[in-house]
């Protein structure tokens, strides 16, 4: 497994990025096989990638929990109890053991952060990460590694499961600076509104704007830097 890293997986404008993908199924039960483009795949069962995918599947038991964000086309995910129609910048979560229709526009094409974890309780079930969802207030960043201002930060689980851990919803946060650190889980982040800089130890950095999707590895050395208000979509594991 390579180093944790800073991954960006999409613009919103649709240029291509420095990321390197390779194409893998998640496990021999993934349904997108190894159409998937893979920039991540850790050995704790998280991984996050690219799906391009046009077409209808359906899938009697959606084998993991994928959180995914559209950036090209048009997708319309079906269980048995809703049907969610996806739309660019729109996202949401198909939980462990859903039985789902996936119906995909020519060149649609996803941002996705999985967790196939064995033993993992079925969840079953669709999730709509509502962007304009109301907050409540959370946690600022830790004192001793901010740079100026402590910000006002705000926060909403929308899909929370206790045993895996995963935790999916919106965040939000006045602007600030913060020195880097080991980044303390998975995240797979979409930025809903603002731009932020976030810079690895030895200097690289990638600046985040509206539209875009990263992934930021557990352990990866992260500073971020937003002088503007920024909200975000997150997945964290």
């Amino acid at each position: 497994m390579s180093s944790p890293r800073i991954l960006l997986l999409a613009r919103a404008d649709g240029s291509r990025v420095a990321t390197s993908f390779n194409p893998a199924a998640l496990s021999a039960l993934d349904p997108f096989g190894d159409s998937r483009q893979v920039a991540w795949m850790g050995d704790d069962g998280v991984s996050a990638g690219l799906v391009p995918f046009s077409g209808k599947a359906v899938i009697e038991d959606f084998p993991h929990s994928e959180t995914l964000v559209v950036h090209a086309g048009h997708v319309v995910l079906s269980s048995a109890e809703q049907t969610l129609e996806l739309g660019v910048g729109s996202s949401a979560v198909i939980g462990l053991g859903t039985r789902l229709t996936v119906q995909a526009s020519a060149g649609s094409e996803w941002a996705f952060c999985a967790v196939d974890q064995a033993g993992a309780p079925v969840c079953p079930g669709l999730t709509l990460l509502d962007p304009h969802t109301l907050l409540n207030p959370s946690a600022a960043p830790e004192p001793q590694i901010l740079i100026g201002p402590t910000p006002q930060c705000r926060a909403l689980n929308l899909f929370d499961d206790a045993v895996t851990e995963l935790r999916v919803g919106i965040w939000d946060s006045t602007p600030y600076a913060r020195h880097g650190r080991p980044h303390k889980l998975h995240e797979l982040m979409h930025l809903l509104e603002g731009s932020v800089t976030l810079q690895d130890n030895e200097g690289g950095e990638v600046t985040v704007k509206t539209g875009d999707t990263v992934f930021v590895a557990k352990g990866a050395p992260c500073a971020w830097t937003s002088t503007v208000y920024v909200r975000k979509v997150y997945a964290v594991k």
